[in-house]
């Protein structure tokens, strides 16, 4: 087992804590816990997990983490701020929230500003200090390890440079092990992170950490900028999920230390699980993962240009940084009007299918390709519809499961402000059977869904593990207003053994027949999955 005291670089994650101050984000705490094991599973050295009583979910989440997590890498911390101005630490509550939260880490927050001291606090620049030392101090006695989190630390050495480092100074003589600088504004640039923490590390001679926003859009950078000036502690978030523009994406910071740095900071073989980890933590916040997201995107390692695909058939490194495997990702190759024969043949193979030695077929997918994308069809976005378009080409037919006679649906509103009520009603052949079902919905895709499963569920049980889970909608020449071209994407999720999801496209004059068009992609390629593994 890997273990902080031995990393010479800690990887302290601040996911549950300072990533959970993003809008939009409010994990359970059976989320967090969650959250807590898949940070785990990359190896990090330190999982900040919330501020025990500050408010009841992160309390529990301390509670319950006694019990329920078995951290292989990593140690639970918990996060705090110093005692009150004028208070005794002892009795201070929220520090005896922090004593009790089971953690073996306490990373306590304090203003390192003199202006936030007066301002903020309202209390004196002695006082602040005081406040340091004592709580340090009690919670180190009591057998915590105390990191220092100085909050506001750039801005206020920019202020006063002598009180920001004397705050460090007196967290260190009481015993804290880190001094993570925050830049906590996020308007730092890389040139100054450097400066500042060289001076840091020099004058104090203490460990010193690392902790950015993403204000500038520098986060990343900042933080390696840090570590090349001496930092040892670098903290972030999953995913660089944080308040206003995020932290330090931590995913990004540690595959570039370990892969372009050459720095081992997660325990050997690790990184891998970073797509994996990422991905994850996105289902669990129910916040869609960044498909541009340095490393772990799934456009991270894509391919569309006709130029890089034939250099790509050549050496993959050519147009890659490094093998998409080191972080568990993979190449994709994108088919869209800008494809060429390359990336078609490329594509194929990734799919299953050979066109190397069929010049003619080739060009006849590469071509009719560009035609649909001229009519609106997006196949970079719909991986399953083009793998049926190409398997048409290359068996002779398109896949088909069931024969659709014709579908209709109808909304009744009343006109009150009620909620208008939708039915659809479709008449297919499965199996031999002819079906005629109706099925209700929130809307008319909802409703067309609802019945098309009832209708093809007895010849083919296994739709009852599949689910929709994302709809897209793009209008074109919205000049045209509600008489414009419509293009729907949908995402199938299969719950089954199978696993996976897969995205399927429809283009029509109208919105519902271009999700009917979608579906009915979506079941089939569905189908067709099922059928290859039988």
């Amino acid at each position: 087992m890997s273990t902080p005291e031995s990393d010479a670089l800690h990887v302290y994650d601040t996911t549950l804590r300072d990533g959970m101050q993003q809008e939009g984000l409010n994990p359970t705490v059976a989320d967090k816990l969650a959250i807590a094991r898949h940070l785990d599973g990359l190896g990090v050295g330190f999982i900040e997990g919330g501020w025990p009583g500050a408010n009841p979910k992160d309390t529990e989440f301390f509670r319950r983490a006694v019990a329920e997590l078995d951290l292989k890498h990593a140690q639970l911390a918990a996060f705090g701020s110093t005692r009150r101005a004028g208070a005794v630490v002892a009795d201070d509550p929220q520090v005896a929230a922090l004593r009790d939260s089971g953690a073996g880490v306490v990373t306590l927050v304090a203003k390192s500003h003199d202006l936030h001291v007066v301002k903020a606090l309202r209390t004196t620049l002695e006082e602040n200090l005081a406040m340091v030392r004592d709580t340090v101090s009690h919670l180190r006695d009591e057998g915590q390890r105390v990191f220092l989190d100085a909050e506001h630390f750039f801005d206020g050495y920019r202020s006063n440079r002598d009180y920001a480092l004397e705050v460090l100074r007196v967290a260190a003589e009481a015993g804290a092990e880190v001094a993570a600088l925050c830049d906590t504004n996020g308007g730092m640039l890389p040139s100054w992170v450097s400066d500042v923490v060289g001076d840091v590390v020099s004058a104090t001679g203490m460990r010193i950490g690392i902790h950015c926003h993403n204000d500038t859009g520098c986060a990343v950078a900042n933080t390696l900028a840090a570590v090349d000036a001496g930092a040892t502690h670098v903290q972030g978030t999953v995913n660089g999920y944080g308040e206003r523009t995020g932290n330090a994406d931590l995913i990004a910071v540690v595959a570039n230390l370990e892969l372009k740095l050459h720095r081992q900071v997660l325990p050997a073989g690790l990184l891998a699980e970073a797509t994996r980890v990422a991905h994850a933590v996105a289902e669990v916040t129910n916040f869609p993962p960044a498909s541009r997201q340095p490393y772990v995107g799934s456009s991270a390692f894509a391919h569309k240009a006709g130029l890089h695909a034939s250099a790509i058939k050549v050496d993959p490194d050519l147009y890659q940084h490094m093998d998409p495997a080191g972080v568990g990702n993979d190449m994709r190759l994108l088919v869209s009007d800008m494809a060429g024969r390359a990336s078609i043949e490329l594509k194929g193979k990734e799919l299953g299918f050979d066109l190397s030695g069929d010049r003619e077929l080739v060009t006849r997918v590469t071509s009719r390709v560009k035609e649909l994308e001229s009519e609106g069809y997006s196949f970079e976005a719909a991986d399953a519809s083009f793998e049926l378009l190409l398997a048409e080409e290359v068996e002779g037919s398109r896949p088909t499961y069931f024969d659709v006679e014709s579908w209709r649906v109808i909304s009744d509103g009343s006109g009150n402000g009620e909620a208008a009520r939708t039915e659809a009603t479709v008449k297919i052949v499965a199996a031999g059977e002819r079906y005629v079902v109706t099925g209700e919905g929130n809307g008319p895709v909802n409703a067309l869904d609802a019945a098309l499963r009832s209708a093809i569920r007895p010849a083919f049980p296994v739709v009852d593990d599949w689910e929709l889970v994302d709809y897209k909608v793009r209008i074109f020449e919205a000049s045209h207003g509600t008489d414009s071209r419509t293009r729907v994407l949908i995402t199938t999720k299969d719950h089954g053994e199978g696993g996976g999801t897969w995205t399927t496209v429809g283009v029509a004059d109208n919105v519902i027949e271009a999700s009917w068009e979608a579906l009915i992609d979506g079941l089939t390629f569905g189908l067709r999955r099922v059928a290859s593994t039988v």
